[in-house]
């Protein structure tokens, strides 16, 4: 039996240029793994969860590092670091929600080697997912988080198709609320993709959480100036403040006039395995003063359609407090 205290044998590839990494992903297709910090991949990897014949390192291509103005917001290279995301002022200055959650992502150590690429691509966080066993997402038949004896006090309350774990990303529900594009680039060109529609749920595609394919790489994310400096409201809450991932947080922004919310996005991390939207909430508070009475109303409306399974129904009044929170901020 092979040391799982080493990592296994395979191809190392270390481009310089978007342009080699497009190549060389392409011709390894499914047989290749794209690592820009690695701090998902090599855990697999070492677990045996998962194999690959070959890694493709992006972290020299530093044409994917860095925040960028442009002519209608900023862009943000995959490959920037976690921690630049949460110290860059640029963002700090009009888009501090995606700060705000880059800030609480994990630890200093995982936040300074981690990216903002791979931070929204990461795989879902269920044990037995990454235990190796075979469950749906694993290409078997059974979700074993969703059985009577399952352990699932993480696990998701909404669009449970199959699947029942939840997202890991704190960054991706700001990215949502934000209304950001993903940048996705192949042999074949660029495409530009919504990020409410980069994350896919299991009634989609069991097998993966991004619409990224083989051949493809997120070269950077961009967020438009529509909802700069608006007033935003994030919150993670977890075990603890350090390192864990979130049970439910919360990424909200509100364009306010007059003490009237005009218009809003409310996103909501881990409670399914793609970032939620709360379209709900988002049209119970349109037009309506900001104040604890709408922020009731936004929250009343906000859980609908949830499904607790056997230890995660604290989720729910969980998730209901945090839109409260975020709508009378």
């Amino acid at each position: 039996m092979p040391s799982h205290d080493v990592m296994p044998n395979m191809e190392l590839y270390q481009p310089v240029q978007v342009e080699d990494a497009l190549a060389i992903a392409d011709r390894l297709a499914e047989r290749g793994w794209l690592v820009g910090g690695g701090q998902d991949t090599y855990g697999w990897l070492k677990d045996r969860a998962k194999t690959a014949d070959a890694l493709i390192d992006l972290s020299a291509i530093e044409s994917l590092r860095g925040v960028r103005e442009t002519a209608d917001g900023i862009e943000i290279g995959a490959l920037t670091t976690i921690t630049e995301v949460a110290t860059n002022p640029l963002i700090q200055l009009s888009y501090s929600l995606l700060a705000d959650a880059a800030g609480v992502v994990a630890s200093p150590q995982i936040r300074n080697i981690g990216t903002l690429g791979g931070n929204v691509s990461q795989d879902v966080r269920c044990w037995y997912y990454r235990r190796g066993l075979s469950c749906y997402r694993a290409g078997g038949n059974l979700c074993y988080a969703d059985t009577p004896q399952g352990m699932n006090r993480e696990h998701a309350l909404f669009d449970t198709s199959r699947c029942v774990a939840a997202s890991a990303s704190d960054t991706a529900p700001a990215l949502v609320a934000l209304d950001a594009s993903m940048v996705i680039r192949s042999l074949n060109g660029e495409r530009v993709v919504a990020a409410e529609d980069y994350f896919v749920g299991p009634a989609i595609d069991i097998l993966h959480t991004t619409v990224l394919r083989p051949g493809e790489i997120l070269t950077a994310v961009r967020i438009p100036s529509s909802w700069a400096n608006a007033s935003f409201y994030f919150e993670k809450v977890a075990d603890r403040n350090v390192w864990d991932f979130s049970l439910v947080s919360i990424a909200a922004a509100f364009k306010v006039s007059g003490g009237t919310i005009e218009d809003s996005r409310i996103v909501c991390g881990a409670v399914q395995t793609t970032p939620r939207r709360v379209t709900g909430a988002e049209n119970a508070i349109r037009g309506q003063a900001r104040n604890a009475a709408t922020a009731e109303s936004a929250a009343a409306v906000a859980t609908i359609g949830a499904r607790a399974l056997a230890h995660n129904g604290f989720k729910i009044p969980l998730m209901q407090n945090l839109v409260k929170r975020a709508v009378s901020a």
